[in-house]
């Protein structure tokens, strides 16, 4: 029969490992915790710049529907308005899935202004110069805006001038 005898320092040994191990599983823990929260920043950071893009998109569509939708009605576009019937401020002139369009007169004084890039305007043809302003709100609880500005320069006949 063998006896197994035990020192005095192997029982220090194994004390000293079970915290050694302690102390490194309390260190990884920290590691992975930070880690899990920094992702869950990057997560929510990529989720805003995807939002905003989407909607930004959804707003180029909108523009361009608007400005062809009054072009297509012809001259019951609002685009004819000359600068007294359009109000000195806005004019909603459509509202689609969240997105509101306004115009803008553009027209300061007189109105006989010749179109942008014409270097031998037509006489009696004057630019009815306005802006069109389409905003959406997105994000969670719709707490972010975004708009978009366009200029519109439409030719027409001056009254004025009896054409």
């Amino acid at each position: 029969m063998a006896y197994v005898t035990h020192t005095p320092t192997q029982h220090k040994q194994k004390g000293v490992v079970l915290i050694t191990a302690l102390i490194m599983v309390i260190a990884v823990t920290g590691i992975a915790v930070t880690l899990m929260s920094s992702s869950t920043i990057d997560i929510k950071v990529t989720n805003a710049a995807q939002e905003r893009e989407v909607a930004e998109n959804m707003l180029v569509g909108e523009v361009q529907r608007v400005i062809a939708q009054e072009a297509n009605k012809g001259s019951a576009s609002q685009f004819f308005l000359t600068k007294n019937e359009i109000p000195e401020q806005w004019k909603t002139i459509a509202t689609h899935d969240g997105m509101q369009s306004a115009m803008t007169n553009l027209n300061k004084g007189v109105m006989e202004l010749n179109c942008p890039r014409r270097y031998n305007p037509t006489q009696g043809v004057v630019c009815n110069m306005m802006q069109v302003t389409t905003t959406i709100e997105y994000g969670s609880k719709s707490k972010h805006q975004l708009t978009v500005v366009t200029g519109i320069a439409q030719e027409m006949a001056d009254k004025g001038k009896g054409i």
